[in-house]
C-alpha cells in the first residue's frame, strides 16, 4: 500500500502546518494552483513595466543592501540576479536536514504564489518541480542572521534553480544540480529582474523549523502528561490534586488540558486506589508530581502562542521590495525575523523546563529515601546492580544542556552589509537550537518513561490503570521488565524511538475513551 501523502497544491492562500509536515517530512508532492499562477503573472507584468523605467527601483534596476544606490544597466540585469544568488550562497558547515530545506522551499513557494513578489511564473514552477521531484539543495548550517530573511540558506536553494551547486536527489545521492535536474526533465532558469531577490528574501527557514517544532512539541507535551502520570503511579502519588474544580481555580487553558489528560490516564488505577484510605500517611506529593499540569500547561500555552505567530507568518508575503495590491513596488522591513525568533526562543525555554521537571520525577523514583518503598535505583540487587542510576545521569546531562540552549538567540544582534543591515533577529540560530532542545526533551522523557515503567512493574501485585498499563505493555514488546543489569543504552534508545514515533501516546490512546488532548493547530 502506498503511504505517500497526497500532493499539496500551493494557491494564493497560506499553506498549513500540516502541509509543511507532509511535504518536508513525508515527501508529499507539490504543485501550483491556477489562482497562484494567475497572481504571479499579474504581478510580473508590473515588474516588467518597471524594468525599462528611467527611475531606479530596488531589486529591479539597482544593487542590493549597501549597494542599493548603484544603478544597473538593462544589459547587466540578468547577471545582477545571477551574481546575487551566487554571492549569497555563502553558507558553511554541515548540511542542514532534508526536512528543513524542503520546508523552507515550500514556504518560499507559498510567498511567491501570493503574487506580491513579482517573480516570473517559470521561476515559481521550477521551484515547485524541484520539490515535486524530491531534489533537495544542499544548505549549510551557518549563514543566516535572520534579517533580510534567511538569505544564505535560501540562496543555496535558488542556486539549484540555476542548475548550479550541489543537491541531493530523491534517493539521497549527492549530485550536481544540473545533472539531477536533467535526469528528471527540469530546465534550469535564466533569472530576470527581481527573480533572484524574490527567491532569497524571506523568513522561510526559521518559519519552517518553527512549524516542524510545533508539530513535534505538541506530541511531546502529550507524552509529558503520560510520563508524569506513570511517575505518579510509580511513586504512590495521588490524582486528587488534578481534579477539575481545583484546576478551575486558576483558569490557565493549557493547565486545564494537561490536568484533564492526567486524570484520564490515572482513571481506574488500582495502584492509585490502593492508598486513598485513612491509613495513608502521605500528606501531599512533591512539586514535580503535584505541579505537573501547571508546568506542562504553561508549555502548552507557549506553544499555542507560537502557533498563533506562525499562523500570521504563513499568511504573510515576506519580500523586499513587494508588489502591492494597487500595483506599486515598495521597499519594506517585513523580512525582519523578530516575531518568529522570539517564539522560537520562548519554546526553547518551555522545553528546558518541561525536561527539568521530568528529570526531578525520575530522580525521586531512584532515591530510596523518597521513593516510598521502591528499591534503590530500582536495582534488582542493589550494590551488585546499579539499576537506572546512570540513566538519570544521562537525563541530568541533557537537562543541563537544555538550560544552555534556552538562552535566547533573539536578544543578540550583529551589524552587517556595511551597517545598512544594522539590526538582525538571529531567528535561524534560535530555530537550530530549538531542534536540538526538542531532541533532548524526547530523550529525557524516554528515560522517565523507562524508569516509571520499571517502578510500576516493581509495585506488583498492584496493577496500573488501563491507559498506563497499555503503555507499559507496549514498551515491553521491545524492552524487557525488571531484572539484573543489562546494556541500558540500547533500552534507552528503544524508549526514545517509542516516544518519537508516537507509539507511546498511541498505546495510551488505545485504552482511553478519548485521545489525549494536544494544542490546536488551527490559526
Amino acid at each position: 500500500m502506498n503511504s505517500t501523502p497526497p500532493r499539496v497544491t500551493v494557491g494564493r492562500g497560506p499553506v498549513s502546518e500540516a502541509d509543511v509536515v507532509a511535504v518536508a517530512r513525508h515527501g508529499a508532492g507539490v504543485e501550483l494552483g491556477s489562482d497562484a499562477l494567475a497572481a504571479i503573472a499579474e504581478a510580473r507584468a508590473i515588474v516588467d513595466a518597471l524594468a525599462h523605467d528611467v527611475k531606479p527601483h530596488y531589486g529591479v534596476s539597482t544593487g542590493f543592501g549597501a549597494l542599493a544606490s548603484v544603478h544597473i544597466p538593462l544589459e547587466q540585469r540578468v547577471q545582477l540576479q545571477r551574481s546575487l544568488i551566487r554571492s549569497h550562497a555563502a553558507g558553511s558547515g554541515p548540511e542542514v536536514e532534508r526536512e528543513v530545506v524542503r520546508a523552507l522551499m515550500l514556504l518560499r513557494l507559498s510567498t511567491l504564489a501570493t503574487g506580491r513578489t513579482g517573480v516570473r511564473t517559470e521561476t515559481a514552477t521550477t521551484m515547485a518541480a524541484l520539490l515535486d521531484a524530491g531534489i533537495t539543495p544542499v544548505v549549510r548550517e551557518y549563514g543566516s542572521l535572520g534579517c533580510s530573511g534567511d538569505l544564505a540558506p535560501l540562496a543555496h536553494c535558488a542556486l539549484a534553480l540555476l542548475g548550479e551547486g550541489d543537491v541531493r536527489d530523491a534517493a539521497g545521492n549527492l549530485r550536481e544540480s544540473a545533472d539531477a535536474m536533467r535526469e528528471v526533465g527540469i530546465e534550469p532558469i535564466e533569472p530576470a529582474e527581481k527573480d533572484g531577490l524574490a527567491l532569497i528574501n524571506g523568513t522561510d527557514g526559521m518559519l519552517g523549523m518553527l512549524l516542524l517544532a510545533c508539530h513535534d512539541f505538541d506530541m511531546l507535551l502529550r507524552c509529558a502528561d503520560l510520563t508524569a502520570a506513570m511517575s505518579v503511579e510509580a511513586m504512590l502519588g495521588t490524582d486528587r490534586v488534578f481534579a477539575a474544580d481545583l484546576q478551575a481555580l486558576r483558569p490557565q487553558p493549557g493547565q486545564a488540558v494537561a490536568a484533564a489528560n492526567m486524570r484520564a490516564l490515572l482513571a481506574n488505577s488500582p495502584i492509585v486506589a490502593s492508598h486513598v484510605g485513612p491509613d495513608c500517611t502521605y500528606v501531599q506529593d512533591a512539586y514535580s508530581m503535584r505541579c505537573a499540569p501547571q508546568v506542562a500547561g504553561a508549555a502548552r500555552d507557549t506553544l499555542a502562542h507560537a502557533r498563533t505567530i506562525a499562523g500570521y507568518e504563513l499568511a504573510s508575503a515576506v519580500d523586499n521590495p513587494v508588489v502591492t495590491i494597487d500595483g506599486r513596488v515598495e521597499s519594506n522591513g517585513n523580512f525582519h525575523g523578530a516575531p518568529v525568533a522570539y517564539v522560537l526562543d520562548f519554546l526553547a525555554i518551555a522545553v528546558a523546563d518541561l525536561a527539568s521537571i521530568s528529570e526531578r520525577r525520575t530522580d525521586r523514583m531512584l532515591d530510596v529515601a523518597r521513593s516510598r518503598g521502591l528499591p534503590p535505583f530500582l536495582a534488582h540487587d542493589a550494590g551488585v546492580d546499579s539499576g537506572h542510576m546512570i540513566a538519570q545521569y544521562t537525563q541530568a546531562a541533557i537537562v543541563s544542556e537544555l538550560k544552555r540552549l534556552a538562552v535566547p538567540a533573539s536578544v543578540d544582534s550583529i551589524p552587517s552589509s556595511a551597517m545598512q543591515e544594522d539590526h538582525v533577529s538571529m531567528g535561524w540560530s534560535a530555530a537550530r537550537k530549538l531542534r536540538l532542545a526538542l531532541d533532548g526533551l524526547t530523550r529525557v522523557l524516554a528515560v522517565e518513561l523507562l524508569t516509571a515503567a520499571r517502578a510500576i512493574d516493581l509495585r506488583a501485585p498492584l496493577q496500573p490503570g488501563p491507559a498506563t498499563g497499555a503503555v507499559v505493555a507496549a514498551l515491553r514488546e521491545t524492552v524487557p521488565g525488571p531484572g539484573q543489569d543489562r546494556f541500558l543504552s540500547r533500552e534507552v534508545e528503544a524508549a526514545v524511538e517509542f516516544i518519537r514515533s508516537g507509539a507511546a501516546v498511541a498505546a495510551a490512546n488505545s485504552a482511553l475513551p478519548q485521545p489525549l488532548q494536544g494544542v490546536s493547530a488551527e490559526h
